[in-house]
């Protein structure tokens, strides 16, 4: 086999059939199910069982991140916006409009990440604003946490079909 033969069978753009992708997807989903507003979700329940400190340090880590997030919101919040959308839309025009695999699979991750950014820009705030302490914080970071599980459940179910209807339709060879 030549060298070009072994580089496209390495990097192969036909996602929906490369085993990576879906290990890719798993690892986003499960990262981004278990750190919630950038604080891994244990922290949540060893607040709960031991208190004190560790109540203490969950407080001032959801403090040090809501005013991370809402300050990127603030200060860059209509670029990034700007910004997604228009790779967003390009993504969704390459790849449903010109049949382009690699864009189908790259919007498919990229919108219900920007579902979920946009809802964690939407928890700090709320955190920010009735300066939510104790059993309410961590009751809005679970909150949250099972509406990032639900965008990631309905992600995985719709890319999973999409993934099954193209490698049926197409093959998972080309065709």
């Amino acid at each position: 086999m030549d060298w070009y033969g072994i580089v496209f069978e390495v990097i192969d753009l036909r996602s929906f059939s490369n085993l990576w992708f879906w290990i890719a997807l798993a690892v986003m989903w499960s990262t981004t199910s278990h750190w919630v507003l950038g604080v891994p979700f244990d922290m949540v329940g060893r607040a709960a069982r031991r208190g004190g400190t560790a109540q203490d340090d969950l407080e001032a880590l959801v403090r040090i991140n809501t005013a991370r997030i809402l300050y990127i919101a603030r200060e860059s919040g209509l670029i990034l916006t700007a910004a997604g959308s228009f790779v967003l839309t390009l993504l969704a025009v390459l790849g449903f409009w010109f049949r382009i695999e690699f864009a189908q699979a790259l919007f498919l991750l990229g919108l219900p990440m920007a579902v979920v950014a946009l809802m964690s820009v939407r928890t700090a705030a709320r955190i920010r604003g009735r300066d939510l302490h104790g059993e309410a914080l961590r009751r809005a970071l679970t909150r949250h946490r099972f509406a990032v599980q639900a965008v990631g459940v309905t992600s995985v179910l719709a890319t999973t079909l999409w993934g099954m209807y193209v490698n049926f339709t197409v093959g998972p060879l080309g065709g």
